[in-house]
């Protein structure tokens, strides 16, 4: 073969030459559909967009059912919640109003205790002044201050009277409401409790002087130091002084007329052969910690008159065409111009899906009987609603005792090394001391010792007896009185 055929075999040929010399399509060609395949291929088309349609139509009723069944049960089980909860606010209301009646009683009660005291008080003619009435407790306070009779037994029966005083004055602050007890009558009342502590106080500190003076009366066979313990309901003092400076005698331990201990101390060596007495003054109440604390004026109370406050529980209100939440709501119904007010809701109302409902305005009754309440509140009631957070007050350097969450239990001891006044010296017959008007001194000692010496050698011992009256169950906690600080620090 020559290379044009080579070139044509290679190009090769993909056509033939039919009849009258024209090329025709190979099979490969697409062939147009006829008319009926295409009103066929139309007529499927419509069927499948029709059941396509139906299936869809049936799946969004389906969604509906469902939905509409869902909303069903949540509106049944709403209902159900609803009905409970209104059966409980009947109950509560109930019971509200039992307590409201009860309250009342009980206010009513105190009021006419606190009338009956007050005409027993003027009918017993016994001498014992009101201390609420500032003349006459002014004069009492006066009188016993000028008296120069400083016999520890004298001090101590009239020390009752004067815990009596206090106490009338702390339930007085206590129990009276505010509409009856003023802020300013409070504050005096308080500088009146002071002025009694401190003069109690002074009292005490004259009568154990007047002793120490008298201490060679008082003193013991076997020792020959002086001892004495005087008990009653309110006060332990157990005295003793160191007439003899006898080292051997560093220990003592205080009994009562029963011969039952009650406290003791151990002194060091150096102390031993000083001029010193020891005062152990057992209270059984508590005159340092600082007096409590009261608002000026209660807390005002917005009670209202036109219904209770609403709460909606549709997502709108139907009637003026205005949507309101929940919570717009709920502030509008309880909105006052002042900022501290304690607000109340005395009741719930469910709105249910109405255009108009009526809200039942509180009885005039129920109104006077609560407003009533509200303005009954008392000084003891609001002190033990607040709690106040922990940590509150100047930062300290070392634990103290938070007087909002503790309170003393079993007495405050006092505990102090006394300068031992001159003593008597008898002369021919006569009878000779030296008086100094310095009053009760308290003795200044430090321990000091070398570092390879026992601290303990140099510290003072002291052993006291908790009340039997006082159940611990758990180890007590032990507060050292602070006077600068004015707190009770737990750190030793």
């Amino acid at each position: 073969t020559g290379a044009g055929d080579v070139n044509n075999f290679a190009s090769g040929s993909f056509g033939h030459l039919g009849r009258g010399g024209k090329m025709s399509a190979g099979s490969g060609g697409k062939k147009k559909p006829s008319k009926a395949e295409r009103l066929r291929m139309q007529r499927e088309e419509e069927e499948r967009r029709l059941f396509e349609e139906q299936q869809a139509r049936l799946q969004a009723e389906r969604e509906e059912a469902e939905r509409r069944e869902r909303e069903r049960i949540e509106r049944e089980k709403t209902e159900r919640l609803e009905a409970k909860d209104q059966e409980r606010r009947g109950l509560e209301l109930a019971e509200l109003s039992v307590l409201e009646e009860n309250f009342l009683i009980a206010f009513q009660w105190k009021a006419d205790f606190r009338a009956s005291a007050k005409w027993n008080h003027y009918m017993a003619c016994d001498g014992s002044p009101d201390p609420t009435v500032p003349r006459e407790i002014n004069t009492f306070i006066s009188l016993w201050k000028e008296d120069k009779n400083n016999d520890i037994q004298i001090v101590m029966e009239k020390g009752k009277k004067v815990l009596e005083l206090i106490q009338k004055l702390e339930f007085s602050i206590l129990d009276a409401p505010y509409e009856e007890l003023t802020s300013d009558d409070v504050a005096q009342y308080q500088e009146t409790i002071q002025k009694l502590q401190a003069l109690l106080h002074q009292k005490y500190n004259e009568a154990i002087e007047q002793l120490l003076k008298e201490a060679s009366s008082y003193a013991e066979s076997e020792s020959g130091n002086m001892e004495v313990v005087i008990k009653d309901a309110n006060v332990t003092l157990c005295v003793w002084a160191n007439l003899k400076k006898n080292p051997k005698f560093r220990t003592q331990i205080f009994r009562d007329e029963e011969r039952n201990p009650t406290n003791a101390f151990e002194l060091p060596r150096p102390l031993t052969i000083c001029d010193i007495g020891v005062r152990i003054l057992h209270t059984h109440y508590d005159h340092l910690s600082p007096l409590e604390s009261f608002p000026r004026e209660p807390p005002k109370l917005d009670i209202p008159r036109g219904g209770p406050p609403l709460i909606v529980t549709t997502e709108t209100m139907e009637g003026d065409g205005d949507h309101k939440s929940v919570e717009e709501t709920s502030l509008e119904s309880q909105h006052t111009p002042s900022t501290d007010v304690v607000k109340t809701h005395l009741s719930t109302v469910f709105l249910k899906e109405t255009k108009n409902t009526a809200v039942d305005e509180i009885p005039a009754e129920v109104h006077e009987r609560r407003s009533m309440i509200f303005h009954s509140v008392s000084r003891a009631q609001l002190s033990a609603l607040a709690f106040p957070e922990i940590g509150e007050g100047p930062p300290s350097e070392e634990p103290v005792v938070d007087l909002h969450q503790f309170m003393p239990v079993g007495g405050v001891y006092h505990f102090d090394a006394l300068k031992l006044p001159p003593q008597a010296k008898h002369i021919k017959g006569w009878t000779m001391v030296e008086v100094l008007d310095t009053g009760l001194e308290t003795y200044p000692y430090s321990a000091v010792c070398e570092e390879s010496e026992d601290t303990s050698l140099y510290l003072v011992g002291l052993t006291v007896n908790l009340l039997d009256s006082v159940i611990f169950f758990e180890e007590p906690l032990i507060g050292r009185w602070d006077p600068e600080g004015l707190m009770w620090p737990t750190g030793h």
